[in-house]
């Protein structure tokens, strides 16, 4: 199990820096907002 864990996270890593991975927080932390409510623009 644990050589399993440590598969994957190589794999991530490898992904990763190869740029095949994706924010999927859709750039959340730096949206603009309009007294606190954030738009679709």
């Amino acid at each position: 199990m644990g050589i399993a864990v440590l598969l994957f996270f190589v794999a991530i890593a490898i992904a990763s820096g190869l740029g095949l991975t994706a924010d999927s927080r859709d750039s959340a932390d730096w949206k603009p907002t309009t007294d606190g409510l954030r738009g679709r623009c």
